[in-house]
């Protein structure tokens, strides 16, 4: 008499091998975080930030003790000094000693991926720097810059005053908690830009703009902001939705807008404010949250800038 295999398990008749335990995979391990190196660690405070393809530092020198600093890596490396006045120490680059410059305050230095930057440091005023790391893979910049592709040179103690600008707008980000990311990404973007035409020269033109957004685009991108009013919004995902990129995204978005992306997501996280400010029973926390603001404070610090009323004054108003 024949048998099927299912009748022949349950006769008992064949006897399987026992199943393995299944061994959940290891998770991936976390890449060291790059920053630069500093000897003692314990010289300096440091505040950090992390968005796609950039990564920030605020760091503050707290000691008058001598100190030494390092840095290499697969990411470019942008320094703006705020405040750096040395009696005595050494810059050197690649090896090889470049600078014993004394004051370098309200400079910039930028550092390529694989090249090497060492120094010493004995402080005559304590310094304060903001450190930018930047990952030209990963950069939301735009495809016509071939930021990934250029081949910077190491560049110390110059002076630029837009990309000086873009960093301070950067650093203050770091020193707000709960900053923005699609602002944030969009200042990244920015700064492609500006290291391209620091690189290629002075007067050097980069990508034109090319007009404002079609009708469906403003349409995609208007309704996706809309959508996530309490959500952070990603610059490259945002001008994925309207395929252009991160840099012309932001040009066609403010020409057919007239706000860059991270103003208009403000300004309408703060129009739904106001419509739920109507209803009393909500709490003011409650609302900062469901419009996206991370801490009632924020919220409160940007209804103010907006309207010249707190949220409460704002609603008061209403009855």
């Amino acid at each position: 008499m024949e048998y099927t295999i299912p009748e022949l398990l349950d006769r008992g008749k064949i006897d399987l091998p026992p199943r393995e335990a299944e061994v959940p995979p290891a998770p991936p391990a976390e890449e060291p975080r790059v920053e630069m190196q500093v000897t003692p660690r314990a010289a300096a405070s440091r505040r950090r930030a992390d968005w796609r393809g950039l990564a920030g530092e605020v760091v503050q020198f707290t000691g008058a003790a001598p100190f030494e600093y390092r840095f290499q890596g697969q990411v470019h490396l942008l320094t703006s000094y705020e405040r750096a006045v040395r009696s005595a120490g050494e810059t050197w680059i690649d090896g090889r000693q470049v600078s014993t410059r004394h004051d370098f305050g309200r400079t910039l230095s930028f550092v390529p991926q694989g090249h090497q930057l060492k120094g010493s440091f004995v402080p005559r005023v304590l310094p304060l720097s903001s450190y930018f790391y930047i990952d030209p893979a990963r950069l939301p910049a735009d495809p016509e810059l071939r930021f990934a592709e250029t081949d910077f040179a190491p560049t110390l103690f110059f002076d630029d005053p837009a990309l000086w600008t873009t960093t301070h707008k950067l650093m203050g980000l770091i020193e707000s908690p709960g900053a923005e990311r699609l602002y944030a990404e969009t200042l990244g973007a920015l700064l492609a830009v500006e290291l391209i035409r620091v690189h290629r020269g002075v007067g050097t033109s980069v990508p034109a703009d090319r007009g404002g957004l079609a009708a469906w685009q403003q349409r995609i991108a208007c309704d996706y902001i809309e959508a996530n009013l309490d959500r952070d919004i990603g610059l490259e995902s945002l001008a994925g939705l309207v395929r252009l990129s991160p840099t012309h995204f932001c040009r066609a978005f403010r020409r057919s807008l007239g706000m860059p992306p991270h103003r208009y997501h403000i300004h309408r996280r703060l129009e739904h404010a106001k419509t739920l400010l109507a209803d009393r029973e909500r709490s003011i926390t409650a609302i900062a949250l469901a419009s996206g603001f991370g801490a009632s404070s924020s919220f409160a610090t940007a209804f103010r800038k907006a309207t010249g009323l707190t949220p409460l004054q704002y609603r008061r108003s209403l009855f």
